[in-house]
């Protein structure tokens, strides 16, 4: 498999660094010297520099094989010219792009003509990733598998859990029954085995069933709590769409917005939402609206030092829950060890959703968690796969790699070593990102 990724910025990057761990193919284009060297400095890739929609840089790139391209630049125009030139002269079977203005990403006409399938838009994404936390709102983090049916949840593990200490094969987590996929500890994370201990502060991974969530936040010491009012700091795109949708839901919503045209928008173009005309880190407006009684707040303008410190404000004052957008990559490790509970990357989270649209063969989606340190991957059981007719006590798996669940005729089953993999069974798999290659191999 060929594939061709126009723009070495973080999300290219991030794609280079998933795909390149698979037996892929991967050709990274972009006109930036810099860009380039910050991919060859770690990754073992083709590398052009040149302008991506250029027919000739493609041509060098070998699009006339290619099996997909990655349009990712920061520039919509540059993304969309790079799929038509990839359709049209070279026929490429199917061309992604990262587009960020709603007017070109809504417009399916355009979209076709162009040949672009599917147009992610940064904005969109990160505003889902959001809402998911708001409907899981005691987790850290929250991916969505097999059409949201089952979910993998990031919980932080508080100060006062009885699990702290114990070693997981003397834990009693059933009824139901739960399984820790990964442990993200400070600045790695672990996949684990039997013999692996929880310290406070780490955020574990579980594959969750939808209608078990409210039952497994208890069993692990969470506290569920209905949202009932929720702050945004920032009206941009993605606090539209967040907001749009809570007042969808019957939650009461306050955004505050510093652009006075942007909250002339907000005004027009929300039905019930409380638009406020201010600072979002300002903590006498924070205090006036009432911000201890908030359920949620979320700092997602686009100003992330803003962002950073409006949500440490917002929960020094009382907000019980804080989820803040930080679009540097290498503010994520800085926010989180600042207390800020949930803490999302728009480029991560595109880079995570385009990737699903790559996989082939038995790998239906991988995504990325912990900022791109471990992958969970959905995978499907085909006929003369080595799994089939093994239980999970016999699977000789990949070092760092663990099943997390069984998904089998619509019935989610957290495994124990004594269960059967069977034809048609899917999979969700923990690993970590050297492994991937030994993963899709087994699964063949």
């Amino acid at each position: 498999m060929r594939v061709i990724i126009v723009g070495a910025g973080e999300v290219g990057l991030q794609l280079a660094r998933s795909l390149s761990a698979e037996d892929i193919e991967v050709v990274v284009i972009d006109k930036s010297k810099a860009k380039l060297k910050k991919v060859s400095d770690e990754l073992d890739v083709a590398l052009i520099e040149g302008k991506g929609g250029s027919p000739s840089v493609l041509k060098d790139a070998g699009a006339d094989k290619a099996d997909i391209l990655l349009a990712v630049t920061d520039m919509d125009e540059t993304n969309m010219v790079a799929c038509l030139v990839a359709k049209v002269m070279f026929q490429v079977p199917r061309n992604v792009a990262r587009i960020r203005n709603l007017e070109y990403s809504s417009n399916a006409v355009l979209l076709e003509s162009v040949g672009i399938n599917p147009a992610i838009s940064p904005e969109i994404e990160a505003a889902k990733a959001v809402i998911r936390l708001v409907e899981v709102p005691f987790a850290a983090d929250v991916e969505d598998f097999v059409d949201g049916r089952t979910k993998v949840i990031g919980f932080r593990i508080p100060p006062d859990s009885k699990l702290i200490g114990k070693v997981f094969k003397d834990l009693d987590l059933r009824k139901p029954k739960v399984l820790i996929g990964a442990i993200k500890r400070k600045y790695k994370v672990i996949i684990p085995t039997g013999n692996d201990t929880l310290k406070k502060d780490d955020v574990i991974y579980l594959p969750v069933q939808r209608e078990n969530i409210d039952e497994v936040c208890r069993r692990v010491g969470g506290v569920t709590m209905p949202v009932k009012r929720m702050m945004i700091a920032g009206g941009g795109r993605i606090g539209f769409y967040v907001a749009k949708t809570m007042e969808e839901r019957g939650i009461s919503v306050k955004v505050i917005e510093k652009d006075v045209e942007r909250c002339k928008f907000l005004l027009k173009s929300l039905k019930k939402s409380v638009i406020l005309h201010g600072d979002g880190s300002d903590r006498k407006l924070l205090e006036e609206e009432n911000i201890n009684d908030m359920d949620i707040f979320a700092a997602i303008s686009n100003n992330e030092e803003l962002n950073i410190m409006a949500s440490m404000l917002a929960k020094s004052l009382g907000a019980k829950k804080v989820i803040t957008i930080v679009n540097r990559t290498d503010y994520l490790p800085l926010a989180s060890n600042l207390g800020v509970e949930s803490v999302l990357s728009p480029r991560l989270i595109t880079a995570a959703t385009i990737l699903k649209y790559v996989r082939g063969g038995n790998i239906l989606s991988l995504t990325t968690i912990a900022e791109g340190k471990a992958e969970i991957m959905e995978a499907e059981v085909k006929e003369g796969s080595k799994l089939i007719g093994k239980t999970l006590r016999e699977v000789e798996l990949p070092k760092k790699t663990l099943i997390g669940a069984i998904i089998r005729d619509n019935n989610v089953i957290i495994p124990s070593g004594e269960d059967q993999i069977i034809n048609n069974d899917r999979l969700i798999i923990f690993t970590l990102q050297e492994s991937i290659k030994q993963v899709a191999r087994l699964l063949q």
